[in-house]
């Protein structure tokens, strides 16, 4: 199976939980700016929260995903108070006919002082055991 990790971060919160998710499957977590130019079955995408939505340039990232490329999109990330940003991801990707795994990982991010420490050690472990189960 081959997988793909992408990720899009303001504070470096879920570069962090990516580097987790990326190490666990023997692969490289990068920036949404680098494209997914191979075949992956599993893309591992990390987001979050920012004005109450996702990230324009997540939106774009997922609406130029070409589908012949990627099997499904695996959705992450952490927030300091709102949750998942599954729905709104999976919108996008429903845009372009890439399905959704229903899981996700989500945890908490520190932000402002907010939730300080977060994503700990404790949330980087689950988001790579997490990741080992998706692609088993």
């Amino acid at each position: 199976m081959k997988v793909a990790v992408r990720y899009y971060t303001k504070t470096g919160n879920t570069k962090r939980l990516a580097e987790a998710i990326a190490e666990a499957l023997g692969v490289e977590a990068l920036p949404i700016s680098t494209p997914v130019t191979e075949r992956a079955d599993v893309l591992f995408l990390g987001n979050s929260y920012y004005a109450f939505s996702i990230d324009p340039e997540v939106r774009n990232f997922v609406r130029a995903l070409d589908k012949s490329k990627v099997g499904k999109i695996v959705n992450f990330g952490s927030a300091a108070m709102l949750n998942s940003t599954y729905k709104k991801v999976k919108a996008e990707a429903d845009r372009v006919g890439i399905p959704m795994d229903e899981r996700e990982f989500h945890c908490k991010g520190e932000f402002k002082g907010i939730q300080k420490g977060r994503p700990n050690q404790d949330d980087l472990t689950a988001a790579a055991a997490f990741a080992r189960k998706i692609v088993g």
